[in-house]
């Protein structure tokens, strides 16, 4: 069964260039310049920060989230791909465009990360 997440990233792909990222690329690095967001078309992507933790991300994910909230943003984490991934890049101003399209989105992605961050919680109160 296809996640809501996933289903919404690749309708919003039809309509928009994707990136397609190779196996060992580095998406971005801690302290680079984030003005897009990412979501995961296909691929898997590793998420770190620093050497404590980390966490892998696949289709229907997005990440680079600070991106939309800080025109001044820096990133505070690495993104790697740890596959061939194909990426749906989106700024703020296609981000907002995006909800206005398809309004789930913006749910979807809210709950994805809300699952996220109780995943990292649990990770580290056991490890």
């Amino acid at each position: 069964m296809t996640s809501p997440e996933l289903t919404t990233i690749r309708t919003l792909s039809g309509h928009r260039p994707t990136r397609t990222v190779k196996t060992g690329e580095v998406i971005f690095s801690p302290g680079d310049h984030g003005d897009l967001l990412y979501g995961v078309v296909s691929g898997t992507i590793e998420l770190s920060w620093g050497s404590v933790l980390r966490e892998i991300v696949g289709p229907g994910s997005s990440f680079g989230v600070g991106a939309l909230v800080d025109p001044e943003h820096r990133r505070h984490g690495a993104a790697t791909a740890l596959s061939e991934a194909e990426l749906l890049e989106m700024d703020r101003p296609e981000f907002l465009f995006a909800v206005q399209e398809l309004p789930l989105f913006g749910l979807e992605m809210l709950h994805d990360l809300e699952l996220r961050l109780q995943q990292l919680k649990q990770s580290l109160a056991t490890g």
